[in-house]
């Protein structure tokens, strides 16, 4: 039931996140047209397509994209990731992304359900440092915008349905994103947040900061028994006793209230708790024989 309560509280923080993100609703009436005011210049630390027609902020991503493809390196996009990511890691990933809020009410389409290779939770990172940084900058172009299904989903679909007379340039870059979205779609299906854990560039960049943040998980071995019942709640698959500050959790804190002994809770880089240590028992077995003999 707590497990159940937490999830309602976060689907709606989700939800009113994605609609303040995303506010400007002239964009969508009248002669649809992109917002252009001085909110648009926050970033927001979450993947969100500027191109979205009631966007008030611009994405991170293309952000920082933009500014290699000019030659100058991002220190305020960064430095605002930075000290994010310094003090929440991917808290963010977890209760603030629209197109995580996406892809956690898409995986709930009762279907049989996939487990992600391990070796692809790497991708991120590529996409990273390949279509963020490298790539934009020795060619002058902003790759990921160009294959980014939420810059479709958000953009590059609502600009075609709002503006007929855009409807002639609906090339081959339009069409592959709507294949690439939709193929990232038909695997969220099957797989928790397959996008968050293979692909997006801001998880992979906040993942960096997830075992050195001031918010911190934290397990309280002597009450784990390994159950695996918050693996099963939990939206990227892992085991959080294995790792409770691991690369890949985005910090949902489901498994605070989903496990049975209260073992698991947020705690910070202050706390002098050390009971997240696993208790190593040893036993002589050469003296308990010699006491049997």
């Amino acid at each position: 039931m707590k497990t159940k309560k937490l999830s309602i509280i976060r689907y709606i923080v989700l939800a009113i996140s994605a609609l303040l993100m995303n506010g400007y609703i002239y964009g969508w009436l009248f002669k649809p047209h992109l917002y252009t005011g001085n909110l648009k210049s926050i970033i927001v630390p979450v993947l969100n397509c500027y191109a979205c027609p009631s966007a008030i902020a611009s994405c991170p991503v293309g952000t920082i994209q933009h500014f290699m493809v000019i030659g100058f390196f991002p220190l305020f996009a960064l430095g605002i990731l930075i000290i994010i990511g310094a003090l929440f890691g991917r808290l963010f990933c977890g209760w603030v992304c629209p197109f995580g809020l996406i892809q956690d009410l898409l995986n709930k389409i009762p279907t049989p359900k996939w487990r992600m290779p391990k070796w692809m939770r790497f991708g991120k990172y590529l996409f990273l440092v390949f279509t963020v940084f490298l790539v934009p900058y020795l060619i002058s172009d902003t790759v990921f915008c160009k294959i980014c299904p939420m810059g479709a989903l958000e953009g590059g679909i609502p600009q075609m349905l709002l503006k007929p007379e855009l409807h002639h340039l609906a090339g081959f870059l339009y069409w592959r994103k709507l294949v690439i979205l939709a193929i990232t779609i038909f695997l969220v299906i099957f797989i928790k947040r397959f996008f968050c854990r293979a692909i997006c560039p801001v998880g992979a960049f906040f993942a960096i900061f997830n075992k050195i943040s001031v918010l911190r998980m934290k397990v309280h071995m002597p009450k784990c028994v390994s159950c695996d019942i918050c693996k099963k709640d939990c939206p990227v698959d892992i085991n959080i006793y294995d790792d409770p500050n691991s690369p890949e959790c985005i910090r949902c804190g489901l498994c605070t209230n989903s496990c049975p002994f209260g073992a698991v809770k947020f705690t910070t880089v202050f706390s002098s708790d050390k009971s997240d240590k696993k208790i190593d028992v040893k036993i002589d077995v050469k003296n308990e024989a010699k006491i049997e003999s």
